[in-house]
């Protein structure tokens, strides 16, 4: 449902925007199959969402956060707590994008009622628009009960990292025929049971183009193929925040060594007594 917000401009850092704005909706990213590609990043936090929210058409706080936010391993550990907090606090930073928030492993395998109870709970105290979670032909009926009963899906084929120890690693997939096969007819599943986008990830680009070819709803790639509907990527990766990121990012900026240059300059203030100076100061 599209919402139209009077934004309080009286708490300039809660509300920085001084003008309505409307959010974009479920349906208007499904008919963008095919036109316009859809622009994704990943958004953990409220202020970090203000400042993606205008440039981007939907805003996924997926589960990476574990590993961007918490420094674990895997995104297997992130639980449920994790992601309606940082759901939650993305939508308060948000007034454009539709906001998407990861199921996170173990919070909806087990069965398509446990699903909809858990995504019901991330619904109602996120705000968010929409829930993803992985798998293919395996979560087909999942999908298709949760978007029976109102709640969007985004899924998520090809290189599923929940999946990762099941997997052995986090190497492209669909390199072998038989493999391209199964992926593409994940794909096939998950949107015939009623998701609105799809993530392709980490797959061969011959594969990413066959996804985006054959099924209805939009894919939006991540080291998938030019080709798809959209793309995303993690935020951090994309800003230059680690050393180490997969072949299909791009850093478009270097805000690690800019941080580490600030940090820098400011403990040699402080040491040197150059700051505070006057200026900061209550006279």
């Amino acid at each position: 449902m599209s919402t139209t917000f009077t934004l309080d401009t009286a708490t300039s850092r809660a509300h920085p925007v001084p003008e309505p704005l409307r959010r974009l909706t479920v349906p208007a990213i499904q008919k963008r199959k095919g036109g316009e590609p859809v622009v994704m990043l990943t958004a953990y936090t409220a202020r970090m969402a203000q400042l993606l929210d205008k440039h981007c058409d939907m805003l996924l706080v997926g589960d990476s956060l574990g590993q961007v936010i918490y420094g674990l391993d895997t995104t297997v550990k992130v639980t449920l707590d994790m992601m309606i907090a940082h759901g939650a606090a993305v939508v308060r930073g948000s007034y454009h994008s539709v906001v998407v928030v990861d199921m996170p492993f173990g919070s909806y395998e087990a069965s398509p009622a446990q699903a909809f109870e858990n995504a019901a709970r991330v619904m109602k105290e996120t705000g968010a628009a929409a829930v993803k979670l992985e798998g293919g032909t395996a979560m087909a009926e999942t999908i298709h009960f949760l978007a029976r009963r109102g709640i969007p899906v985004v899924g998520h084929v090809g290189l599923t990292p929940q999946a990762v120890n099941a997997l052995g690693g986090y190497g492209a997939r669909g390199r072998s025929a038989a493999e391209a096969e199964t992926i593409l007819a994940d794909a096939v599943a998950v949107a015939a049971a009623g998701a609105f986008a799809m993530v392709v990830e980490g797959v061969v680009e011959t594969l990413g183009r066959r996804i985006t070819e054959t099924v209805a709803c939009p894919t939006i790639g991540i080291g998938a193929s030019a080709a798809c509907d959209g793309q995303v990527l993690v935020v951090d990766d994309m800003l230059g925040m680690f050393e180490r990121v997969p072949r299909f990012v791009e850093r478009f900026d270097d805000l690690a060594q800019r941080i580490d240059a600030a940090a820098a300059t400011y403990a040699a203030a402080v040491r040197e007594r150059r700051f505070p100076t006057e200026k900061q100061l209550y006279l």
